[in-house]
């Protein structure tokens, strides 16, 4: 086991380190000196508290979306609609923060809440489309984005509307937000809120069910071989459905996070790229609760920072968009690393037997 891992976090590490050289290789190609692009990049997002704190923040939702997919994806499932999830998820903590006047403990419990039951549905229905009828949870979860796109478009104009626009909703009241004044004091003004002590929970969690209980070892071996499964005696159904229902809590909590505890109200007619980065922070994560941790921290820190980059140097933040996507094709590409790297070690056994006959 302990080799797995080490071996997991070294295919990580040389994924970030090609894409961060295939970045510089970037800048130097547009005519942008890399040392100094790096340097204002990482300093953007670690340079003082309040600085950390807007990184922590930023990675807040990343740690919920990428702890989704990868719940989804151990146990054999790739939840694509992390997105939509989120937005749900975000709109029913919205609306019960709107609407419900609470001491903000109680009140801040039910938004988290509404926001688990939200995402938890929005993954139940192509989970059960999947166990039931073998519709590819693909396909599902990508049409249950947009069906959650089209339903905060509707909602929020016709319930919730601001006092000036018709595209955004009201601002979240203070005691319904998870942005709290002694957390803020702490960081020196910045965005970082409760969301990152239930996302840090979230990691917790996840991980004692994954790796502790009789529920996260039939989960994940629905996902190494259902019919195996099956003729276990393990019922593979009711796995999937409930996989499914999981990962779609939990990014529905990272929508809470995100619109109530990062920002303060909800935008009509986007659909958050966070779910899709979910995808990125679980690969390069290793699918691994405390992979997702280091990842999410990760991407926090180069979105964090990519604003400063470009407002102390002449270099474009869409470079900092290069580099992070860099980062994820070679994540995306770990499995060719990691041959690599098999490879490697074949030819260093060889040498070895052959030095020491």
């Amino acid at each position: 086991m302990k080799i797995r891992v080490s071996r997991e976090i070294i295919v990580a590490l040389i994924a970030v380190v090609l894409g961060l050289a295939a970045g510089a290789l970037f800048m130097l190609i547009t005519g942008h000196n890399p040392f100094e692009g790096y340097t204002y990049l990482f300093r953007g997002g670690l340079m003082n508290i309040e600085r950390i704190g807007n990184s922590l923040a930023t990675a807040t939702p990343l740690i919920m979306t990428g702890l989704s997919v990868a719940f989804a994806f151990r146990t054999g499932l790739f939840n694509i609609g992390a997105s939509g999830q989120m937005l749900i998820g975000g709109l029913c903590a919205t609306a019960v923060g709107l609407t419900l006047v609470l001491p903000q403990p109680l009140l801040l419990a039910l938004m988290l809440l509404a926001a688990f039951c939200g995402g938890a549905l929005w993954g139940l229905v192509p989970g059960f489309l999947k166990a039931r009828f073998n519709v590819h949870e693909v396909v599902a979860t990508i049409m249950m984005n947009w069906i959650a796109y089209w339903t905060v478009y509707y909602t929020v104009p016709a319930y919730f509307k601001g006092p000036y626009l018709e595209t955004e909703s009201r601002k979240i009241p203070e005691y319904a937000s998870l942005k709290v004044p002694w957390l803020t004091g702490i960081f020196e003004g910045s965005y970082v809120n409760l969301g990152l002590f239930v996302a840090l929970a979230a990691i917790l969690v996840i991980g004692v069910i994954l790796n502790r209980t009789v529920l996260g070892y039939q989960l994940k071996a629905a996902g190494f071989n259902r019919y195996a499964s099956e003729y276990a005696g393990m019922n593979v159904q009711r796995n999937i459905i409930l996989s499914m229902t999981i990962a779609g809590a939990l990014a529905g909590i990272g929508g809470a996070t995100l619109y109530v505890g990062y920002a303060s109200n909800m935008q009509i007619g986007v659909l958050p790229s966070h779910g899709f980065d979910g995808i990125a922070v679980a690969l390069l994560g290793s699918n691994t609760p405390i992979g997702v941790l280091g990842s999410a921290l990760f991407f926090g820190i180069l979105h964090s920072g990519k604003g400063f980059m470009n407002a102390m140097t002449e270099i474009p933040p869409e470079i900092g968009d290069t580099i992070i996507a860099t980062i994820i094709y070679f994540a995306a590409t770990s499995v060719l690393i990691e041959n690599g790297l098999n490879a490697l070690q074949r030819r260093f056994g060889q040498r070895r037997a052959q030095e020491e006959n």
